[in-house]
């Protein structure tokens, strides 16, 4: 679930159509993409060696883990390193039996079929996906009644590359029909830096290494943040400056998006403050905080929270979520004295 209608989050890790301006800075092999996520492209690459070594069919992949960190950039990749063709969609967009059945009838040997957010398949569909998955067939129900019959419908070897966000979400039938399961986790700053120096060398832009630094350290661990940082904090260093991205240009840049030093922005710092505020720090249920920010509950738990759990300014309890000492420090706020939140000293990912 994206944020909103009309709220423009620049660090929301949710494709959005400005992502789309740039297709050429999304790498196209697995030497382009390894910069990070190392046993993730080891394993991918002994996969991809092995299929094409048997002049076979690459096995069914499910990729799960935060949006913006490349899971349709490595659907793309694996496409081109198997010399296929790619067909794109998503499980929102396939509402009927027919829809998916279009897609399957027009695939050739090898070609990658890809479904974003393929928790939401709606049911009727994902029943008819398996045994397309499974033995390359479906059997295409017509006409109901008395006169319904079914008619077999045969394809051609295909792989199916599912990306999920939730992947607690898929359902046990259909989680057990892919044969190579893979997460993607946020990258470091270190990582980012090198994806946006590459993405700043395609683009022909000017940046200096603590520029490029101070990016990557306020991307939130995502790959697509920081390409579209890198875009906006371009556009500012065009107007205010001489065209150079410098540390200084960023800082600046990033201030007037509100986008701190964590690289959290307005939603976040609600979302704690809620928390702080009004429920002394947590435990606080999730649909309280939601009620109490006038946000969908969904937004909070898909889009907000992910983060903020990865760099422990939040954990959750089974009463609810609780803001820790690390993200009073990061506010400026004095813990509650009742109130023993988790150590500010513990290491962060990141660092």
């Amino acid at each position: 679930m994206d944020e909103q209608p009309g709220r423009e989050r620049v660090v929301t890790g949710h494709q959005r159509e400005e992502d789309d301006i740039n297709f050429a800075l999304r790498p196209e092999t697995l030497d382009e993409y390894d910069v990070g996520q190392r046993q993730l492209i080891d394993n991918l690459r002994v996969s991809i060696d092995a299929a094409r070594e048997r002049d076979d069919v690459l096995e069914h992949i499910l990729f799960h883990g935060p949006p913006g960190l490349g899971k349709t950039t490595l659907a793309h990749i694996i496409a081109h390193e198997m010399g296929s063709e790619i067909t794109r969609s998503s499980g929102p967009a396939i509402e009927r039996p027919s829809d998916l059945v279009g897609i399957l009838t027009n695939l050739k040997r090898g070609d990658v079929l890809f479904i974003d957010e393929v928790h939401r398949l709606p049911r009727i569909v994902e029943e008819y996906l398996y045994s397309a998955m499974e033995d390359f067939r479906i059997d295409f129900v017509v006409d109901s009644g008395p006169y319904a019959k079914s008619i077999p419908l045969h394809l051609e070897p295909f792989t199916l590359i599912g990306a999920t966000t939730r992947a607690g979400l898929l359902t046990g039938p259909m989680r057990e029909r892919f044969g190579i399961f893979h997460h993607i986790d946020f990258y470091t700053p270190e990582q980012l830096e090198l994806i946006v120096e590459r993405s700043a060398r395609l683009l022909e832009i000017e940046m200096t290494p603590d520029g490029c630094s101070e990016l990557a350290t306020r991307a939130r661990g995502t790959a697509r943040i920081v390409n579209r940082l890198l875009r906006r904090v371009r556009d500012y260093a065009q107007v205010k400056g001489d065209g150079s991205i410098t540390c200084e240009i960023a800082q600046e840049a990033l201030a007037a998006m509100g986008v701190d030093a964590v690289g959290l922005d307005e939603l976040d710092r609600k979302y704690l403050l809620a928390i702080v505020r009004y429920y002394g720090g947590g435990p606080a249920g999730l649909n309280a905080v939601a009620a109490t920010l006038a946000e969908d509950e969904g937004t909070l738990q898909e889009v907000v929270e992910p983060y903020l759990l990865k760099i422990g300014f939040v954990i959750r309890l089974a009463r609810g979520r609780q803001v820790t000492a690390r993200a009073y420090d990061h506010l400026n706020l004095e813990p509650p004295e009742d109130k023993e939140p988790s150590p500010a000293n513990i290491p962060l990912d990141f660092e």
